[in-house]
């Protein structure tokens, strides 16, 4: 089996954090993104690509009974969706690779500096800025969240906001009326998750903040000498931390509940619209085929955006409070 090394991080002179999460998945991934999201864009192409292809499957080989034409406009689609499937495969492990590269890196660079004792120092109050069980939580869980959005953190967007512009551009193309009608219904999503996140941001940042604090505790206890404080204390913050994730439960899975009624919505609104024009004749059965199933497509892209809008914010949460720890 080979062995895969992971990527050399370039030394920037100094040990100050990147300014900005975005300055950081740069740092620690460099031109490496372009390539990234090249592919990105390659696989959003080749994702909307069968829609057409079904369009003409129904309106050109099956309606006219064109045995030649559907075996072959079937071969060209069975040939795509093997084609964007390797590619995505490639994609994804490229995302992998670079993202446990960052990880790696940030270990050994969090390590050294807290053996040097260059951690922990913004806040002469805090007096466990610098403990032994904070280092563990932060080295150990929370640089594996930040380091895991390096290798996606831009070509994820890419493919989905690609797949939606692509998709809704052929749409709108083919037939602007039906395509408005689905647009519409997708609008209330886009307006209604920054809202909810911004909540959801606010209980993370408390969330984190509490478990560095238990995990500070949990260093301070002495096997076998009374902790009767010191426990009362974890106790506390293990029920806050219940507390906290309940919250963050209903606000998470309300927001899912209410992207998949909104995801549900879309083909309902197509068929209708699009089953009206084409009993006046105004359109073919094959577009409203085609589009149905564009929706379909289009429904996991808009789901992986918000969620990857999700993300996005617990990272940008995690890199500021890390950051403050390193200073």
């Amino acid at each position: 089996m080979f062995k895969i090394k992971p990527r050399t991080t370039e030394p920037t002179g100094d040990d100050t954090p990147a300014s900005s999460l975005w300055r950081y998945i740069w740092r620690m991934s460099g031109w490496h993104q372009v390539a990234v999201c090249s592919l990105a864009v390659l696989v959003a192409i080749l994702g909307i690509a069968p829609l057409e292809l079904q369009r003409r499957l129904v309106d050109d080989a099956i309606s006219k009974q064109n045995l030649d034409l559907l075996v072959t406009l079937a071969s060209i689609y069975g040939a795509i969706i093997i084609l964007q499937g390797v590619i995505k495969l490639g994609l994804r492990m490229y995302e992998g690779w670079l993202s446990e590269s960052a990880i790696a890196h940030n270990r050994r660079h969090l390590t050294r500096l807290y053996a040097e004792d260059q951690t922990g120092h913004h806040d002469p109050d805090d007096k466990n800025a610098n403990n032994n069980g904070r280092a563990v939580s932060i080295i150990g869980g929370e640089i594996e969240k930040l380091g895991g959005f390096v290798g996606d953190g831009l070509s994820q967007p890419i493919v989905n906001s690609g797949m939606l512009i692509f998709g809704l551009g052929y749409m709108l193309s083919v037939e602007p009326i039906v395509g408005l009608i689905g647009v519409i219904a997708l609008i209330p999503q886009v307006a209604l998750v920054p809202v909810i996140q911004k909540r959801i941001n606010a209980l993370i940042e408390e969330r984190v903040t509490k478990m560095r604090d238990v995990s500070d505790e949990l260093s301070q206890l002495a096997p076998g000498k009374k902790n009767t404080q010191t426990v009362e204390e974890i106790n506390d913050g293990v029920l806050r931390l219940f507390d906290n994730r309940m919250k963050l439960f209903l606000l998470k899975f309300g927001m899912k509940a209410l992207i998949n009624f909104l995801n549900a919505l879309a083909p309902i609104c197509v068929l209708v619209g699009g089953g009206y024009l084409v009993i006046q004749g105004e359109t073919s059965v094959g577009i409203i085929v085609a589009f149905i199933s564009g929706f379909d497509r289009m429904s996991s892209p808009m789901r992986e955006l918000l969620s990857y809008y999700r993300v996005a914010s617990q990272a940008a949460v995690q890199h500021r409070l890390i950051a403050k720890w390193m200073s």
